[in-house]
């Protein structure tokens, strides 16, 4: 198991290892970044150095915060991870983690999970995406709930948008938690019809607690 420093910094979830911060980003696919080569638990991944237009100097424009790439689901999903936001740690394992907790199966499109969850008594599949600093839904009932004013996100393709943002009530497991939820421009939205989706998780829910993300076993663990 190989560990590393995790920090929030305005929203955004980032790993540093050595002196590079990254991006960890459940929901892009593929990962890129300024340097050739990317190192964890002994393995190593070689780097584009642009994904779909972004690059990692652009990136960091978008985020706030100086970052060498997005650290994403091609390199994710080779290990089991515990993300420890109150220590400010994550680890890296190619041998079986265990957590105690609420475990939610996954499944996966193109390589992004998906988890159930519950909204309003109607249950909906979701990305579970760690690079999104809200969570979002596509569907008219969102600006049926409280007001959570605009934000400015981005999307690697699509760059910066805006969004109005909404309180929802949402059910993982058997725990009821509320997200600040968005809605995604057209293009990003019709890519979640494509896997049959109807939103995305965020990593609010990785705030404030312990989180084991096992994507070889398909599960993703609250506390």
């Amino acid at each position: 198991m190989q560990s590393f420093p995790l920090t929030f910094r305005d929203r955004h979830l980032f790993v540093t290892i050595g002196d590079h911060d990254w991006l960890l980003d459940t929901g892009a696919p593929m990962s890129f970044g300024n340097i050739p080569s990317l190192v964890v638990e002994n393995k190593s991944f070689r780097l584009p150095e642009i994904y779909m237009g972004l690059t990692a100097g652009k990136l960091s424009e978008f985020i706030g915060h100086p970052t060498v790439g997005i650290m994403g689901a091609d390199v994710l999903n080779e290990f089991d991870i515990l993300l420890d936001a109150p220590k400010g740690q994550v680890s890296f394992a190619e041998s079986p983690l265990d957590l105690d907790g609420v475990a939610i199966k996954t499944e996966e499109f193109m390589g992004i999970p998906i988890i159930q969850a519950n909204i309003d008594g109607t249950a909906r599949r979701m990305f579970f995406d760690s690079g999104a600093q809200i969570s979002y839904l596509q569907d008219e009932s969102l600006s049926m709930f409280p007001a959570g004013g605009m934000i400015t996100d981005f999307y690697p393709g699509i760059g910066q948008f805006q969004t109005e943002t909404y309180l929802v009530e949402i059910t993982l497991g058997e725990t009821r938690y509320t997200f600040r939820c968005g809605s995604l421009p057209g293009l990003l939205g019709m890519t979640l019809m494509m896997a049959d989706t109807q939103g995305i998780v965020g990593n609010e829910i990785l705030r404030n607690r312990t989180v084991g993300f096992f994507p070889r076993r398909q599960q993703l663990v609250l506390t």
